[in-house]
């Protein structure tokens, strides 16, 4: 629990309030800066700053309460049996079927309520409604969800959106508007709210009234089986409130008690059932030896915004027969280099493993009789200084954290070594008794993400600062063994993963890390092929914006910091960056070189305590 930082015991207390509200102990819940979706009880939720800024836990809440809602009150098979072909008509319906899970517990919850604005200000933030100038530009799945919303719940437009619903209010009020009133009376019942909103479709002409003999068939088919079916609705619906009851228990009094943020950041936290442990361990990591967790304020450098930034588990990018079939990939690579990194290993282990376990004292008066003075003791028996001593080594308790450019300009040989690199490094330290984290950095979209898409939307203005969506993975986290981390590394391998790279901040995210570690000392290892690059920061922020603020962070940790900071360069020279630097010009060298920066590390400190005197001296 200590080594948990709070964005990790965040995670924890969301998957919780999920499995809670979805009454689904199986509830998984990941990180994403894609756009946030489910598969089943799998959540990919927005994942919130470091420091976990209230607006952003809000909208990760949100999310996961609208899937969790999903799952506990919407029939799939019974919304596809009655969904309309026409592509508008199913988006439509598709929308409005989104309203009525959410609204059941939006009106039952005031905390849950909050959350769920959240998520649909966020959503409406990026949608085309928020820059529409006339009627035809609306898109009316939108236009729909948002006023039946506003009927099923009493909560207004958002305020972005409100341009765009103004083009059409009184349109579709005039076709449809008493639709809306029919609709928050069935809201508990997802058949009969079905029923209307198609109704509600075939007026506005987006769907075929000949669907409606259709409609009828099934409505009598239903009759049939009429007693059993209706009153197994009934029954489901019936337990409504005391279910949402048991879920107010759950999630504890935030959820129930109002519309405050900081209700909700309560309630999630209480519902998984520790509170105390969450809280105080949310609270507890003062840093130790603490230079700094954040951007320093003199460092001239910002970010457009970090709501679509995405610190993510390597599992969580793809599925697990594909990691294996990525792994395998790695594996084959690997073959000819098999028997050179193993023998990098071995010197690497057996350089550790001597400062771990043994120091000698020469020169002394006493002790074990050294080899190397046997002349002299035959020669002259009574010469003292003759003696060797054994003694036990204080070996600082160590972490090494790997950072590796997931770039595309990492594409090809030069990745494939990184990740067989970090694979072998990471199977030695462990040996040694040295944790080891593995770390990769990227972006989620070429040339901007979401992040550009709400500069645009706010009107471009100046100077935005960083503007593309960060994705930071974790290949193996400190504590994990190797042997349960070794397949994620194959995910270096996948098409697509490789983008574009921000080295500063992921330098700043990588050494936050370290600093929650309580090892003595700490290590960060970057690979990298060169210079940040992004083009949408680039081409709207003044020249070198990147590489400014990458060397004002290396500076920083170089200068305070009680972390070690190494790195390797592929192909390009990244000794102008950092003052610890190789450059290797062929990717065969790289295995080795990581083993000798590594090595050299750790003799550092000639002089610490339990270092043996030379033996010539």
């Amino acid at each position: 629990m200590a080594d948990q930082s709070p964005l990790d015991l965040f995670k924890q207390a969301l998957t919780g309030a999920s499995r809670a509200i979805a009454r689904d102990p199986e509830v998984e819940v990941a990180w994403s800066a894609d756009v946030p979706g489910s598969a089943g009880n799998r959540f990919r939720v927005p994942l919130p700053g470091r420091d976990l800024p209230q607006d952003q836990v809000t909208e990760a809440r949100g999310f996961a309460d609208s899937f969790a809602l999903k799952l506990r009150h919407h029939d799939a098979a019974l919304h596809a049996k009655a969904a309309p072909p026409e592509p508008i008509a199913r988006a439509c319906y598709d929308a409005i079927e989104q309203v009525r899970y959410e609204a059941l517990g939006a009106n039952r919850f005031g905390g849950m309520k909050a959350n769920l604005d959240a998520a649909t200000e966020l959503r409406t933030a990026s949608d085309k409604i928020v820059r529409a100038q006339n009627s035809s530009e609306v898109p009316l799945q939108t236009a729909l969800a948002l006023l039946v919303r506003e009927a099923l719940t009493g909560e207004a437009v958002p305020q972005k959106a409100q341009g765009g619903i103004e083009l059409v209010r009184d349109f579709l009020e005039e076709k449809v508007g008493g639709d809306f009133t029919a609709l928050a009376e069935t809201v508990g019942d997802q058949e009969a709210f079905q029923k209307l909103a198609l109704d509600m479709l075939r007026e506005l002409d987006l769907t075929r009234p000949t669907e409606a003999p259709d409609e009828s068939d099934s409505d009598e088919a239903d009759d049939e089986d009429g007693p059993d079916d209706s009153e197994g609705e009934d029954e489901n619906q019936g337990e409504g409130d005391p279910q949402a009851a048991e879920m107010a228990g759950e999630m504890a009094e935030g959820e129930g008690e109002g519309e405050q943020s900081s209700d909700t950041q309560a309630d999630s936290d209480m519902a998984e059932g520790e509170p105390g442990d969450d809280s105080d361990a949310a609270n507890a990591p003062v840093r130790p030896n603490r230079p700094q967790a954040e951007i320093p304020a003199s460092v001239d450098y910002k970010a457009f915004t970090t709501r679509f930034d995405e610190e993510v588990a390597a599992p969580d990018l793809c599925d697990s027969e594909e990691l294996d079939r990525l792994r395998a990939y790695l594996d084959s690579q690997l073959t000819g280099l098999q028997g050179v990194v193993t023998r990098l290993a071995n010197r690497l282990q057996r350089r550790l493993m001597a400062q771990q376990n043994r120091s000698w004292d020469f020169d002394q008066e006493e002790g074990v009789l050294d080899a190397a003075r046997l002349a002299r003791v035959i020669i002259s028996p009574g010469t003292a200084l003759s003696y060797k001593v054994e003694r036990d080594v204080e070996f600082k308790d160590t972490i090494v954290t790997l950072l590796i450019d997931n770039s595309g300009s990492m594409r090809g040989r030069p990745i494939s070594i990184a990740a067989i690199s970090a694979d072998i490094l990471a199977r030695t330290l462990e040996r040694c008794g040295v944790k080891t984290e593995i770390l990769g950095f990227t972006t989620r979209a070429w040339k901007g993400g979401q992040s550009r898409e709400a500069w645009l939307a706010d009107g471009k203005p100046q100077n935005p600062g960083r503007l593309n969506d960060l994705r930071h993975i974790i290949y193996k986290q400190a504590d994990e063994p190797w042997r349960r981390a070794r397949r994620n590394l194959g995910l270096m391998m996948r098409e697509g993963l490789l983008k574009e790279n921000i080295d500063g901040e992921a330098l700043i995210w990588a050494h936050s890390r370290l600093l929650y570690r309580p090892e003595e000392r700490r290590i960060l290892m970057v690979i990298s092929d060169g210079a940040p690059v992004d083009d949408s920061t680039l081409s709207v922020n003044s020249a070198g914006y990147l590489e400014a603020h990458l060397r004002s962070v290396i500076e920083w940790i170089e200068k305070v910091s009680p972390v070690q900071l190494v790195a390797i360069g592929i192909g390009h020279d990244v000794t102008r960056y950092y003052r610890r630097a190789v450059t290797i010009m062929d990717v065969e060298q790289l295995g080795g070189t990581i083993m000798e920066q590594l090595a050299e590390l750790f003799e550092d400190e000639k002089g610490v305590k339990g270092r043996g005197v030379s033996r010539r001296g």
